[in-house]
Parts: structure tokens; sequence; C-alpha cells
């Protein structure tokens, strides 16, 4: 499938603008991982495939599974290896990096982690400590992460919190970047939207123009049986 031009727009943001909000995020798990040369990590909804990018440069062969043929085709303008669909081939991986999965996008996932693999998923933090769902009127809540990984059947091995400030040089950066979230994807009229986004940044404006919305992470990890 071809991305429309909007689609790769919208995936140009992500990957120019939005994507490195979350490197504290993905750094933290690496960290507490202990990932290095000769693991096997495998990204869900890798998106551009930055975190693929920061596992590869602490040693590890990853690969990234990315629905969106637009965020798909920049991750492999990065030469990196990233698939329309999880694996086939049974338990390759030493850990899966789920952040903010659908329990069916996990569950068709999971076979490919070896026995005793680590399985980690993010999402907001709590509601009061993170500004983007307050701007975007009281939404995204956080998934309950733990009850994900008992219907998931996951062994739970630990968990921890992240700061991840979304820092923007300017309000349209700002729009551009959280639009490329596709949290406003519902939106019955997008230039309504992305207009009350606007409106809705100005508070979080800096004398110099800059947009500052601090939030927190909490991520779990999980182990394969």
């Amino acid at each position: 499938m071809t991305p429309t031009p909007t689609a790769t727009l919208v995936a140009r943001d992500w990957a120019e603008i939005q994507e490195r909000m979350l490197v504290p995020l993905y750094e933290a798990v690496y960290d507490r991982l202990e990932v290095g040369p000769g693991d096997r990590l495998l990204g869900l909804d890798c998106g551009a495939g930055l975190a693929l990018l920061l596992a590869a440069g602490r040693g590890a062969v990853a690969t990234g599974v990315e629905a969106d043929p637009a965020r798909r085709a920049l991750a492999r303008e990065r030469l990196l290896e990233v698939l329309a669909a999880p694996p086939s081939a049974p338990r390759p991986y030493d850990a899966l990096l789920a952040f903010s999965p659908s329990p069916a996008a996990l569950a068709a996932a999971l076979p490919a982690v070896r026995r005793g693999g680590a399985v980690v998923l993010a999402d907001w933090g709590p509601a009061e400590r993170c500004t983007v769902p307050a701007v975007l009127g009281g939404g995204p809540s956080p998934r309950d992460l733990d009850a994900l990984v008992e219907r998931a059947g996951l062994r739970p091995d630990g968990s921890g919190r992240v700061f991840c400030p979304f820092g923007y040089a300017d309000v349209d950066s700002a729009v551009r970047g959280l639009l490329s979230t596709g949290l406003y994807d519902s939106a019955a009229d997008p230039a309504l939207a992305e207009k009350e986004l606007a409106e809705a940044l100005h508070p979080f404006e800096r004398s110099d123009g800059a947009v500052w919305l601090p939030n927190i992470f909490r991520y779990v990890i999980a182990r394969t049986d």
C-alpha cells in the first residue's frame, strides 16, 4: 500500500517532532533491562523506529512491527528491519517493547518472545502528573497496565515511572507533533480540532514562544512463561 500525501506528512511530523519526546522512556527501559550486544528486541508499533535505533546503538539486534505504511517507510529509510505484522517464527526474541498496545496486538506478538523473555508495556502516568491529557480535553486516560499483564498471562517483574516532558519550539510545531500521535484522529472536524488544540496550548507557552508540557509515563515489565 502506498501512503497518501497526508499520511506521509503526519508520519514525518511524528519522526521529526514528536518521536524524540519518548527518548527518556526508551532509555530508562533499556537501562532496566540492561540491553546490550546480542540481545534480540521486537518493537511493537515502532513508528519511525527511533526506539529501535537506540537499542541498536547499545549493540542489540532490533526489529520493528508497524502497521502504518508511511511510518514503516520512514523506519526503513533509517535502514531498519520493520515488518507489517508480528513475525511468524516462534520465540526468537529476548524482549518485546509494546508501548500502549491493544490486547489483540499484544496477543499476536507474544508468540515471538522466548520463554522467560521480557515484555515491556508503557502508558501515561497519573492524570495529575500529565499535562498532555489535560490539554487534550480530559483524555487519553492511562491504561491499567497491570490488568493487561494479567489478562495476557504474563508474570509481573517490576515497574517504573519516567519524566517525559514534551517540549516544542512554538505552538505550530506543538500542534503538528501532538496531531501526529493519532490522539485526534477521531475528531469529526480535523480543522476545528487543530484550532482548539492551538488555543489550548497557549497557557503553556513560555516567554520565548516555546511550549513546555511536563508528563510522567509509567512502564511495567513482565515475563513470559
